[in-house]
């Protein structure tokens, strides 16, 4: 089964500045991708290439088995959501969503027939007479990705559709693009900085840097395997936490000489790696009190901050004279400068090269 959207060695350079280079991604059809990184690592400007409304300096991108490089946007069977509305202020939401439809001259019937089914799958029927400056943040957007899905196409594409909004509507507006795509069965492209965003929408995720895709994975492995420690570092909140040090066979020592076991560490090769490495432990993955008594490295350390988060607490603290970080029930009583006791789930943890920074 060929992909939905297939990229290869795509590379985009502005003058001198490579931005993408030899970029490979196949996506398969119905796949709901998330292009997830910080600001400037060439997530929009890979959309934008897809969406033809940058020009690429090298290599191919097939839609649907289609080369569809040189082809103008409004020929590549896409739709495409911004992070700004970008509504007509003077049009109803029935004509913004119709208005690309009649530009194109389509029978009036079918223009109906479309709006009246985007209306019906996004919830915005009672909406349709009104204009954009009577409408809330949350349903603006969806008119704006109604606008796309009235043009009936293969391929989503959606630019932070949800940065401008309040972290309560992106949380429904997530769930709203989570159902419209088990609904629709599009192949849906999403690019965000927001790993919450990431996590919860995508089949999978590619994590970019510097025009580069790191990994590409679903949220399961790039949360639990990380490839990398850029990866490891930019997935989790909070982030993981790192301890440099040497390992040597199933011993790593910490910079300060704390030994820590890990024989329960599940290698990437067989050969036994040793030297310079970082160790990664995420925060639920440190346990105190008796759950720490069964793991494989325990040590005792004093709390230095507690942030309560309703159902959960952080705590903040050092091992081997680095700032930890772990997370528990806020059922658990705790106060800066208790002593408790505190086990690393090696298993679950993470060994980095300390020069690649790749997963051992």
């Amino acid at each position: 089964m060929q992909p939905s959207v297939s990229i290869k060695d795509l590379s985009l350079n502005f003058g001198s500045v490579k931005v993408l280079e030899n970029l490979n991604l196949d996506i398969a059809q119905g796949e709901f991708i998330v292009l997830l990184g910080p600001s400037g690592c060439g997530k929009s400007t890979l959309l934008n290439c897809i969406a033809g409304l940058l020009d690429v300096s090298d290599g191919q991108i097939f839609i649907n088995g289609k080369n569809v490089t040189w082809e103008e946007p409004k020929d590549r069977g896409i739709g495409m959501v911004f992070q700004s509305y970008a509504l007509y202020p003077q049009m109803t939401v029935e004509r913004n969503l119709s208005f690309g439809l009649r530009v194109a001259g389509m029978p009036k019937a079918e223009i109906e027939s479309r709006v009246k089914r985007a209306a019906e799958i996004l919830q915005i029927e009672p909406l349709l007479h009104r204009k954009p400056a009577n409408l809330s943040g949350g349903q603006r957007q969806r008119v704006a990705i109604g606008r796309a899905l009235v043009r009936d196409v293969d391929v989503f594409l959606f630019d932070e559709p949800l940065s401008n909004l309040d972290a309560k509507l992106r949380s429904d507006l997530r769930v709203e693009i989570k159902r419209l795509h088990a609904r629709l069965k599009n192949t849906m492209i999403y690019v965000t900085h927001d790993q919450i965003e990431a996590l919860t929408l995508a089949d999978r995720i590619a994590i970019m840097k510097n025009g580069v895709i790191q990994q590409l994975a679903d949220p399961h492995t790039i949360y639990n395997k990380p490839v990398n420690l850029y990866v490891a570092g930019f997935i989790g909140s909070p982030s993981m936490n790192f301890l440099s040090g040497t390992l040597e066979g199933q011993t790593f020592t910490a910079d300060d000489g704390t030994k820590i076991p890990v024989g329960a560490y599940e290698f990437e090769s067989a050969s036994a790696a040793s030297g310079k490495a970082v160790l990664g432990v995420r925060p639920e993955h440190i346990f105190i009190g008796e759950g720490a008594q069964t793991m494989p490295f325990k040590t005792e350390a004093e709390i230095e901050i507690v942030e309560p988060m309703g159902s959960e607490t952080l705590a903040w603290t050092r091992v081997a004279g680095v700032p930890i970080t772990f997370r528990c029930s806020s059922d658990v009583p705790l106060t800066a400068g208790d002593k408790v006791n505190l086990g690393f789930d090696i298993a679950r943890g993470s060994l980095f090269d300390a020069t690649t920074e790749s997963r051992l």
